[in-house]
């Protein structure tokens, strides 16, 4: 007999299925067999999706914000269109939890009416699919988080960036799936199962937001929102070469959100956009920014969305390795070469040394489980869930003493500090580029740490995740016999490498600034991914 968060389980994934419109399926018997890597060609050839529907789905957010507000597409149109891919890529990676579609395609249908009466937009995203991570709350809908026992529960009070996201005329459609409690670099859970990677299903598409991330690379989404308390908006973006923005705290409304460690703020957790490109990135940040999201969210700071302006020769610190995970062959070669391109344009570059990065990994670490997993027991406990392998350190963590916790955040914010202060004495930096994992995206199960993105959560930097132009290759991507770990986990990287399994798979590097500096971040981006494709 099954047990009770089996039970549920089966009903979660029968009633999404159920949910998905049987001619918009694949039939069983033609889906690529499950030995098939790369599924990206899959939507284009299954023959589901018309000319235009193809069209559509392959346009970036920005052409088709302008295409509705010309008249040249319907709303609907555009819905449908991503609605019936969505279910392709769900098929393809397991990828979604809920879906919304004839509440969409309704509302999509209502946008097109007042364009027709008025020939005005309803906002600047008016008819714009926009899919949501699972923990953004919409009333009727579960927000499961990877939790049986929340997943047949539908939400009542809305998020306040779904409500923002609508009135600026986006569309909500489907929530992606995510790890147990969001705090897994990988998305898999006891509910759903595991999100594979598109171009690769051997690969993980990471985590927490690894849902998102597989949708919007096969292209079943034009514009995703995550979050991101360790990295989990750039790991997954890295895992399946999309692009991030990881803002710093108060810039996005988040928190209505739900989670699984309700109450933790030693380190906060932000919401950001996910999408293929820096403009579609741009579309999310300006306009949500400039919506006044402190007057709904006590802890949104008043800051509109800023124009910047940058040096001729902005300064950048190059950290090659944080001194706790190498970063494996195709990313040590995708951090040279943007190196390279950055000296040739005549950027001013400078090593940026691992100073405080493990201090800052082991401060992390610690608040994480600071409750000595008690958040995630207690959700875990009414359906009698077991605890994943992958939540060891929670399952096993002693919980802190207030007076320890207190400590310890003390620690934290004298890191800060001594950072700031680095940073300042390095006279005109504006920003560290380095890896965004030590992975092209590793194989499913075998994500180890989060160092490189943890760090900048803890001092509420400003950073983006970006591909570059470097794909995988197993014939140069090896490690050098005479390699030296680390550490256990360094090594650990080193065992489970496996270059063929990377052969192909873009590389994706991350740019920080200092706090609040999420304009400068994004131009900087933007610069950086212009000067490397010219």
């Amino acid at each position: 007999m099954p047990q009770q968060w089996e039970e549920i389980s089966i009903k979660a994934q029968e009633k999404l299925k159920s949910s998905l419109p049987a001619e918009w399926c694949i039939p069983e018997d033609k889906l690529p067999p499950k030995g098939q890597k790369d599924v990206t060609i899959v939507p284009k050839e299954c023959g589901l999706l018309s000319d235009l529907e193809l069209g559509i789905t392959d346009s970036y957010a920005t052409s088709i914000v302008k295409k509705i507000a010309a008249g040249e597409w319907k709303a609907e149109d555009v819905t449908r269109a991503f609605c019936k891919r969505a279910v392709i890529a769900h098929q393809l990676t397991n990828c979604l939890t809920v879906v919304m579609f004839d509440a969409a395609l309704a509302r999509a249908r209502k946008l097109d009416e007042h364009f027709s009466k008025t020939g005005k937009t309803v906002g600047p995203l008016h008819g714009l699919p926009v899919s949501l991570k699972d923990n953004f709350n919409i009333p009727g809908y579960p927000s499961s988080v990877g939790f049986t026992s929340w997943a047949l529960e539908p939400m009542e009070q809305e998020s306040t960036i779904v409500g923002i996201l609508r009135e600026l005329g986006a569309v909500a459609y489907v929530k992606t799936n995510v790890p147990t409690a969001m705090m897994i670099a990988e998305t898999a859970n006891n509910c759903y199962g595991r999100t594979t990677n598109p171009l690769n299903r051997n690969l993980t598409s990471g985590g927490s937001s690894g849902g998102e991330s597989a949708l919007i690379a096969l292209r079943g989404s034009p514009l995703g929102v995550g979050t991101d308390i360790g990295g989990s908006l750039r790991i997954p973006a890295a895992c399946t070469g999309i692009f991030t923005l990881r803002p710093s705290y108060g810039r996005f409304p988040h928190f209505d959100a739900r989670s699984g460690l309700a109450g933790q703020e030693s380190i906060g957790s932000v919401h950001g956009p996910m999408a293929r490109s820096v403009e579609d990135l741009r579309l999310f940040t300006d306009n949500v920014a400039n919506a006044s999201p402190w007057l709904k969210d006590p802890k949104c700071i008043p800051m509109p969305w800023r124009s910047v302006e940058l040096k001729q020769r902005p300064k950048i610190g190059v950290l090659w390795s944080n001194g706790i995970v190498t970063p494996t062959p195709p990313v040590q070669r995708a951090l040279r070469k943007v190196f390279a391109m950055l000296k040739s344009k005549n950027y001013d570059i400078v090593d940026w040394p691992a100073t405080d990065h493990t201090e800052a990994n082991e401060i992390v670490g610690r608040l994480f489980v600071a409750d000595g997993g008690k958040s995630v027991h207690k959700i875990l406990e009414p359906t009698s869930e077991p605890w994943r392998p992958e939540m060891k350190d929670y399952s096993e963590a002693p919980e802190l003493s207030v007076y320890d916790l207190w400590q310890l955040q003390k620690q934290r914010t004298a890191l800060q500090k001594k950072y700031l202060d680095r940073w300042a004495a390095c006279e005109g930096l504006d920003a560290i580029l380095g890896p965004t994992t030590p992975y092209a995206a590793p194989k499913a199960g075998c994500f180890k740490g989060v160092s490189y993105t943890s760090i900048f959560n803890l001092l509420d930097y400003s950073s983006t995740s970006f591909p570059t132009e470097v794909l995988g290759d197993k014939s140069v991507d090896v490690y050098p016999a005479d390699f030296k770990s680390m550490g256990e986990i360094d090594e650990t990287a080193k065992t489970d490498y496996d270059p063929a399994e990377i052969a192909g798979i873009p590389v994706s590097l991350q740019i920080t600034c200092r706090r609040l500096e999420d304009e400068k971040v994004m131009a900087l981006t933007a610069k950086v991914v212009k000067d490397l494709t010219a």
